[in-house]
């Protein structure tokens, strides 16, 4: 079994940072490609940016590619997102996931964190 738990999250202003932490445990985590999505109420799930195993591909959706950057720690099993110029429209409950691949640049997830807010003030 893994577990993760995310940290990190908060109220910021537009134009500016925040760092996402998630922090995980069990089962071969560091064997597993990991990544972020974000939800807003009443819309599905999205997905944000994901990373191989060993860290050595990363994949960004188009609306935060050039602002955020996911990178990860093996040694401490824990998966960073790394959010700048941020803007309104990137407020949304951020997930940490790990699952066995990434297809097409997605993370296909099989297990979830429970979520951090995140909030872009105008």
């Amino acid at each position: 079994q893994v577990q993760l738990v995310e940290s990190g999250g908060g109220l910021v202003q537009t134009g500016g940072s925040l760092r996402l932490s998630c922090a995980g445990s069990g089962r071969a985590l560091s064997t597993r490609a990991m990544g972020w999505f974000r939800q807003v109420p009443g819309k599905e799930r999205e997905h944000v940016a994901a990373i191989s195993w060993s860290g050595g591909d990363t994949y960004y959706a188009d609306s935060v590619k050039g602002r955020f950057t996911i990178s990860r720690d093996n040694a401490k099993n824990t998966v960073y997102l790394q959010m700048n110029s941020l803007k309104p429209e990137d407020t949304a409950v951020y997930f940490c996931a790990a699952g066995p691949r990434i297809a097409l640049g997605i993370l296909a997830a099989a297990y979830w964190g429970q979520g951090t807010q995140v909030t872009v003030s105008s």
